[in-house]
């Protein structure tokens, strides 16, 4: 069968009204009649106002207010995955959203593999998915994977921590990675702007894949311009609050202070706006894609490679393709054969090394036996002579 990304494509006139200009329309009723769907991790340590600022995000009470505990004997000593979903309804647009929170991370005096069981829930997701495409019947496949990861860092003003630096790592090629200043209003503007240069600095440094919003040629002006300044603002310098105070007769949603009230929607006293704006209103489908093709795609390259799956190729015959995965099986069972044979050769190199340890000590030990009998042999005969020359002595004596 010939490529069928060869065949010339020819850009003709249209001669008159056709109405093909309505298949957005058709999108957008089709996506109203589906719904959407997001789901979202958050990951930070305790006390970073993670809860608060979801709430803010989707304007609700997705996270009830948190009671403070003392640790106890039975408190967690590792981190927990835990997934709240919720439906919301906007102008007759639906979503469900689903948010994966951590508690636990990065709240013990040893922190070391804090990351593993996050990657693990990541990776678990993207099997289970695999798993659907890979089944006969694909219509109700359900989409659980974790298209945007939100990582509170703390507000200490120096740089990121070793932590930090290893969790992005780790997950940056796994999910969309959104790196935010939490607690802001803890610094002043100049140290924001000095913390910020340095957290990226540091990202430049360790290469941490980070999301940004890619701009493409259909762009106009305002989305490119808008995307600049979405950039521009990475990492995001956050406040999040659910209480609303009166400000100059209106009502705003931030934070009171006897010098005054931080407003959250206020893009002059926090980033909180800008985050929404990329997050929610802007960039959620670029993320679920960017999720979808980028990186579940590796995700699932790289897993088939593992097992030893093929990629299918639309252009081989059935023949061809068992031909295929016969040749691709027998050099996996020559693979296995070698590694066994390498494994048998070494545990009987091993084993007879062992032996020949074992026969130079006994031969050692006999020899230093053998020496010493001789020398006790040679002691006996010393003082044999010795006896039998004082027996001489006592008979002339008596003489």
């Amino acid at each position: 069968m010939s490529d069928l990304s060869q065949v010339p494509i020819q850009k003709k006139k249209l001669m008159g009204y056709v109405g093909f200009h309505n298949l957005p329309n058709q999108f957008h009723r089709k996506s109203l009649k589906k719904g959407f769907q997001f789901t979202l991790m958050v990951v930070g340590e305790s006390g970073l106002g993670k809860s608060t600022l979801i709430n803010s995000l989707f304007n609700t009470n997705l996270y009830p207010p948190k009671d403070s505990k003392e640790p106890t004997p039975e408190t967690p000593k590792t981190v927990e995955i835990q997934a709240i979903s919720a439906d919301f309804e906007e102008n007759g647009v639906k979503l469900k959203l689903t948010c994966i929170d951590t508690p636990g991370f990065g709240d013990f005096v040893n922190n070391e593999d804090s990351w593993k069981p996050i990657l693990e829930n990541i990776e678990a997701r993207y099997d289970a998915y695999l798993d659907q495409e890979n089944r006969v019947n694909r219509k109700k496949t359900v989409d659980t994977r974790v298209h945007s990861c939100i990582y509170f860092i703390a507000p200490t003003g120096h740089s990121l921590k070793p932590l930090d630096i290893e969790f992005m790592k780790k997950l940056g090629n796994r999910t969309n990675l959104i790196p935010v200043v939490a607690k802001s209003d803890t610094l002043t503007d100049d140290e924001i702007k000095q913390f910020k240069q340095r957290i990226l600095e540091d990202i430049a440094f360790h290469n941490i894949p980070i999301y940004q919003p890619d701009s493409h040629e259909n762009d106009d002006p305002e989305t490119i311009a808008e995307n600049k300044d979405i950039v521009s603002k990475i990492p995001f310098a956050v406040v999040g609050s659910d209480k609303e105070f009166e400000v100059n007769r209106k009502k705003v949603r931030g934070r009171q202070y006897p010098w005054g009230v931080i407003d959250i929607e206020n893009e002059e006293h926090c980033d909180f706006v800008s985050l929404r704006k990329m997050l929610i209103r802007t960039h959620m489908e670029e993320l679920k894609e960017h999720t979808n093709d980028v990186l579940y795609e590796n995700y699932r390259v790289e897993k088939l490679k593992e097992t030893g799956g093929q990629i299918a190729e639309p252009s081989l015959n059935p023949t061809a393709k068992f031909d295929q995965e016969r040749v691709a099986h027998e050099q996996k069972m020559a693979k296995m054969e070698a590694e066994m044979k390498a494994v048998f050769q070494q545990k009987v190199a091993e084993k007879e090394a062992k032996l020949k340890q074992s026969e130079d000590e006994l031969y050692a030990r006999h020899r230093e036996m053998k020496d010493q009998l001789e020398r006790q042999r040679q002691e006996l005969e010393d003082k044999k002579k010795r006896l039998a020359s004082g027996t001489k002595k006592g008979k002339s004596l008596f003489k």
